[in-house]
């Protein structure tokens, strides 16, 4: 099999990076593939760029659009995709040669409707690829679960995967959101029959300080947004079993989420009311699937009783742990 491959590469801003990022998947390994580069309204060269790009090599592409932000440049280049397959790289991340080739290769020799491999961080060194190289095989529901194991990140991001193009029918990221990927990728498990998942590295993560996702944004309680809305899916699609880790994820963010708000000065009364309401549902919800642990309730109604003193008796826990 050589099916095509669409990446779609939102640009914006990131006139110092997007070279990297598009050599290297130029440089691929597996050649039948085709770059759509999303110019979201950049304000810098970025389009020049692209259009650059576009003229030496025929398998780019470019949609030059107003700004509609990551969600709505990634919706643009799925609705232009021609490929049987997606993936999606950020134009300030860069692939290890053979990212597209070992997903493609582990959803073809699994049968499998969307792949998944590590990633690492990087500042602009190689992909080093680490892990034993392994591709185990997962149902769509087994999916979900791991988005709330050891690993959990892996598996809710959306830039290292191959997925169907099917699996995108009637789903795309959530207009003017971050987190968006929060939002979307429990869906996509949803419908998905057999998954691979690759023991292996094979994307930079580039780490930006200046990245809206790395520096505090009140944009940030759309993570909860999502993470809620993720909570109703789940309970109207009676997954039972993943209620109880679901409710804890989102009462713990929520959690974080509010002290980030405290540190910066930025919450709002009602806001901060609306996350302590969400803890507290949690600690209702739950019972309909069980209950958190017991150290776990008691932690969550000291922060309703008293959030000040949850969070110092907390960061002395996280000290204590981090001397041992």
């Amino acid at each position: 099999m050589n099916d095509l491959i669409s990446v779609i590469i939102p640009v914006y801003k990131v006139e110092e990076y997007l070279c990297r990022c598009v050599d290297s998947v130029l440089a691929q390994t597996y050649g039948n593939l085709e770059i759509i580069l999303v110019d979201d309204g950049s304000p810098d060269g970025c389009p020049a760029m692209c259009d650059a790009y576009a003229g030496q090599d025929a398998r780019i592409r470019v949609i030059h659009q107003e700004n509609a932000g990551l969600s709505g440049a990634r919706n643009a280049g799925i609705d232009a995709a021609r490929g049987q397959w997606l993936a999606f790289v950020d134009s300030d991340d860069y692939l290890a040669p053979d990212f597209l080739e070992c997903l493609y290769r582990a959803c073809v020799d699994t049968g499998s409707e969307l792949s998944v491999c590590r990633w690492i961080y990087v500042r602009g060194e190689a992909v080093l690829e680490l892990g034993t190289g392994a591709v185990e095989t997962c149902t769509g529901r087994e999916m979900l679960h791991r988005m709330y194991g050891p690993d959990g990140s892996r598996f809710v991001v959306a830039w290292n995967k191959l997925y169907r193009r099917e699996l995108f029918q009637g789903i795309r990221y959530p207009a003017g959101r971050i987190h968006e990927d929060e939002a979307t990728t429990y869906r996509i498990y949803d419908r998905v029959k057999k998954a691979a998942v690759v023991d292996s590295t094979r994307y930079g993560y580039f780490i930006n300080v200046d990245s809206i996702t790395r520096s505090f944004s009140p944009r940030r309680l759309d993570w909860i947004r999502a993470v809620s809305e993720r909570m109703d899916f789940f309970e109207q699609k009676g997954y039972v079993d993943l209620m109880e880790p679901g409710l804890r994820d989102l009462a713990d963010g929520s959690i974080h989420i509010y002290f980030e708000m405290q540190d910066q000065r930025a919450a709002t009364p009602e806001e901060q009311r609306w996350i302590r309401d969400l803890v507290r549902q949690g600690l209702k919800r739950v019972r309909r699937y069980g209950n958190f642990p017991l150290r776990t309730r008691i932690g969550y109604r000291l922060f309703l009783l008293c959030p000040g003193l949850y969070w110092k008796l907390l960061n002395q826990v996280m000290s204590e742990s981090e001397k041992q």
